[in-house]
């Protein structure tokens, strides 16, 4: 499949080059306790992200982000805060809830799989393998399709398993 003119390789939208930084830390000297980070090889979503929970600290006046243009993979997130908490301590401490909240949707999820799941019963779609509509008793949710074995799926992570663990582990 060829690429057009203006398309980058989908290889270095994610992969850092040789001795590229996935961040960089730029202090504004023109306005006090301000910093613009900069995410190499990100986009929306985790500027979004990151500017949401940097926006929660009570010491943060101003959080925003930008991504420069579509065809660079960068996002640049600036933080001002009001002097009793440094930029860069507002930064990890939203860092920290984001990883608490992603930790808490992972047990979630785990306990709601274990919930629909009847015990002894294999995988969504009915069994490894499984692409028909899986419903009760047929070990998945009512009305969700089973995605094949585990391994066999997009990014290398079957329907079979969730975070690194597979649906029989939780």
């Amino acid at each position: 499949m060829s690429q057009g003119v203006n398309a980058p390789n989908q290889f270095e939208l994610f992969m850092l080059m040789p001795g590229e930084k996935r961040v960089e830390i730029k202090e504004d000297t023109r306005i006090p306790n301000t910093v613009t980070v900069i995410f190499n090889k990100e986009d929306h979503t985790l500027g979004n992200l990151v500017r949401h929970a940097v926006l929660k600290q009570p010491s943060v006046l101003f959080a925003g982000y930008k991504v420069p243009h579509p065809l660079e993979p960068r996002t640049l997130v600036r933080i001002q805060t009001d002097g009793s908490k440094t930029p860069i301590q507002a930064l990890r401490d939203a860092c920290q809830v984001l990883i608490t909240n992603f930790a808490d949707l992972s047990r979630g999820f785990a306990e709601e799989i274990r919930m629909w799941r009847p015990a002894g019963q294999a995988g969504p779609g009915g069994g490894p393998g499984g692409m028909g509509q899986a419903g009760p008793g047929q070990g998945g949710m009512p009305g969700v399709v089973g995605m094949g074995q585990a391994g066999m799926g997009y990014g290398g992570q079957g329907a079979d398993s969730v975070f690194g663990q597979s649906y029989a582990e939780m």
